[in-house]
């Protein structure tokens, strides 16, 4: 026991170095639980495909339905000292609609060299705004189908046909009965399709999901992509293991593991301020997914690169 007659300022010391003798890579970042750094060794050049960035500079549309404070560069930079990845594509949150301000604002501050973006448009967009948006470092545009909102069915194939002759993507948000009952639309797009957060499939059902069997056709074709992101989107079970989500990850490992990109999802607009996931945690479960390092390479550096065009 301490004695009472011990200088303030020692103890303070001494508390500081035991802190810092038992976990000097402990870390505290906003919208993201726990401190410590991620077990799993980011490869260099890896890649997070898929976080926002909320600034409240800039005004959020009428009726937003997934807000959040303040998540700023600054803020994700330390998230990526935490899990080890140096390279990152923003997504512009459906909070803002199609103004993509703040996302040419943060691509501006993170700088072309390691960062692109992904942005939301409707089908008034000019081509001027669109090859605005590609100086910036924009590479595709998604459909948040997930809820009401800027976005929907009825534009993704007119904008697929525009957005593909300057080689971007297009970025689907959407449950898996939606992803179902569009299976002849995914076909005719002429653009590549990304699959947001395991491509939502219904659990328990997981891969029996009668959505996978569509995903998982687009897969091997080479025409679409999935993010290994979103493992709590739609789990049943839920942390530390995610056990549905990681079977339903695992397979599109198995089954595809070169139209796969990681992504975390910070600051995780879908979960209350209170019940963020551990992003640590988060990023670990792709050594479960991918247990091959070479594989878990591919995925986090070499496919992004393909698919954002990093260099």
């Amino acid at each position: 026991m301490l004695s009472r007659n011990w200088p303030r300022r020692a103890v303070l010391a001494g508390g500081a170095a035991i802190a810092l003798t038992r976990g000097a890579a402990a870390q505290s970042v906003p919208w993201s639980t726990g401190t410590e750094r991620a077990k799993t060794k980011a490869p260099a050049g890896a890649t997070d495909c898929h976080h926002h960035i909320y600034d409240s500079r800039f005004p959020m549309a009428s009726g937003a339905v997934l807000t959040a404070g303040d998540a700023t560069v600054a803020e994700y930079r330390a998230l990526q000292k935490r899990i080890g990845t140096t390279r990152n594509v923003v997504v512009l949150p459906s909070a803002y609609g199609v103004d993509n301000s703040s996302l040419l604002d943060a691509l501006a501050q993170f700088g072309h060299k390691n960062t692109r973006g992904v942005a939301v448009v409707n089908t008034a967009v000019t081509d001027g705004e669109l090859h605005r948006l590609h100086a910036a470092g924009v590479r595709g545009i998604r459909f948040n189908l997930a809820q009401a909102g800027a976005t929907t069915v009825e534009m993704i194939e007119p904008l697929s046909q525009r957005v593909v002759k300057l080689g971007w993507h297009i970025q689907v948000n959407a449950a898996s009965d939606m992803i179902l009952a569009n299976a002849a639309l995914w076909d005719r797009v002429q653009a590549q399709i990304v699959f947001d957060h395991l491509a939502h499939m219904h659990e328990p059902e997981g891969v029996n999901d009668p959505a996978f069997a569509v995903v998982s056709r687009l897969l091997t074709r080479g025409k679409a992509w999935v993010k290994l992101s979103g493992a709590y989107t739609d789990t049943k079970v839920g942390p530390p293991s995610y056990a549905d989500s990681t079977k339903v990850a695992q397979a599109y490992v198995k089954l595809a593991p070169r139209q796969l990109v990681w992504g975390s999802d910070w600051p995780h607009p879908t979960e209350k301020a209170d019940a963020k996931p551990d992003d640590a945690l988060l990023f670990d479960l792709l050594a479960q997914w991918a247990p091959d390092a070479a594989v878990r390479r591919r995925i986090l550096v070499a496919n992004p690169a393909r698919l954002y065009g990093f260099g």
